[in-house]
């Protein structure tokens, strides 16, 4: 997405914010005149991915979406969604739910993805416009270019639920970062959340947020060069094990991974470097969730699904001073602002801003903020770890060769 179109899609994030689904503001923001309500389904497995983090209830909060059907194979977990969505079309098996009720939107709860691809294809044969999806977005680069071409065959928007991509901070962040606020950007530094699933599972599981501000803060990923170790050794195929949550081939407690960005937004003439680290339990409480932007005279500190969102650290970092850095917050009107965006914190955190902007892309020529090509860009370089690591941490291309996880061949 160019700045431009970021801008106009920040600027409807802002309007969701601020006004009802009646108002005259929100009611422009539609993307084509379909009658409302706009229907939604939801699709869970209770005990194989379940609900995710509010994906089926954010809808029970918009005026202008109805839900009119739920699918869960499992009965109890079908019996509680029903209640619980206070809907009466409830169905064991979701491609008989998208036939019968052929919604306009599709909500792809299920956190674990080897269901993802099967999904959404359903639900764009079904008719649906627009589909919005639990991370981690699918297992395979093969399968993302498979979702990506059956989105634009049928003009539907897919939209990846990696809230922090949606936040009008972000705006203010590129806006610093144009201005040279920073100074040169040196790199990018991310890190996992470092927890039990450090390694390959955070790569995935949580990493998958981190990479996604990567892409946006740095462009599009060119190369990668990795290691996977287990306690410090080099993971060999006797590693390997079926990931937790359905992640499919997964190794290694520790991951080190280093990207070569198409460019630096302040500096198209130059590459920029971006690295991503994530060890089992490193000791830091999860604080290091997120990334941070390096210049030569300030860092951005980004911090995942914190509010404030992201900092600035002004000043050479790395040059001693004789008294403390501070810390300013960056709001969506700037650095050191208060927040302007009323309740921005519970409607990013229950998905309202990120249901909205996928609904005004509808019928529109704009993606979602966090579209199927983003999603598609996270699985390559999560991937693009795994087939560096198998060719004994050497560069790789990006995009792949391979499309399939590397490390079944490991």
């Amino acid at each position: 997405m160019d700045r431009r179109s970021f801008l106009t899609a920040t600027s409807c994030i802002a309007t969701a914010s601020c006004t009802s689904a009646d108002s005259p503001a929100a009611q422009e923001e539609v993307g084509e005149s379909t009658p409302r309500p706009w229907r939604v389904a939801v699709i869970g497995h209770t005990g194989r991915g379940n609900y995710g983090h509010g994906l089926d209830t954010v809808w029970l909060k918009l005026e202008e979406t109805r839900l009119v059907g739920v699918a869960d194979a499992n009965r109890a977990g079908l019996e509680a969604a029903m209640k619980r969505l206070r809907v009466e079309a409830g169905y064991a098996e979701y491609r008989k739910m998208l036939d019968d009720v052929r919604p306009d939107i599709v909500s792809v709860c299920t956190r674990q993805p080897d269901q993802h691809r099967d999904m959404i294809l359903a639900a764009i044969r079904s008719g649906a416009k627009a589909i919005y999806i639990e991370k981690p977005f699918c297992c395979t680069p093969a399968e993302a270019d498979e979702i990506v071409a059956a989105c634009a065959a049928e003009n539907v928007k897919l939209a990846v639920a990696h809230r922090n991509r949606y936040h009008p901070a972000l705006q203010a962040i590129e806006k610093l970062v144009a201005d040279g606020g920073i100074g040169q950007v040196l790199e990018i530094r991310g890190r996992g959340k470092g927890d039990r699933r450090g390694g390959a599972e955070d790569l995935w599981v949580l990493g998958s947020h981190v990479l996604n501000l990567v892409h946006f803060f740095g462009g599009p990923a060119k190369s990668c060069s990795a290691v996977l170790r287990q306690d410090g050794r080099r993971v060999t195929a006797a590693d390997v094990r079926e990931g937790n949550e359905a992640l499919g081939p997964i190794a290694g407690n520790q991951v080190h991974a280093r990207y070569e960005l198409e460019n630096a937004r302040n500096d198209p003439t130059s590459n920029l470097i971006a690295y991503f680290d994530s060890i089992a339990n490193d000791g830091t409480g999860g604080s290091g969730f997120g990334l941070q932007i390096i210049g030569g005279e300030g860092i951005i500190d980004v911090n995942c699904d914190q509010f404030p969102l992201a900092y600035l650290v002004p000043g050479n970092p790395f040059r001693p001073l004789d008294k403390p850095r501070p810390w300013i917050p960056i709001s969506s009107a700037g650095v050191g602002q208060p927040e302007p965006l009323a309740d921005l914190a519970r409607t990013i955190g229950d998905h309202t801003v990120p249901a909205r902007d996928l609904i005004a892309t509808i019928g529109s020529d704009r993606q979602p903020l966090c579209s199927v090509h983003e999603g598609a860009m996270t699985v390559e370089m999560i991937s693009a770890v795994f087939a560096s690591h198998r060719a004994q941490s050497g560069a790789v291309s990006i995009p792949l060769s391979s499309r399939q996880n590397e490390l079944a061949k490991l």
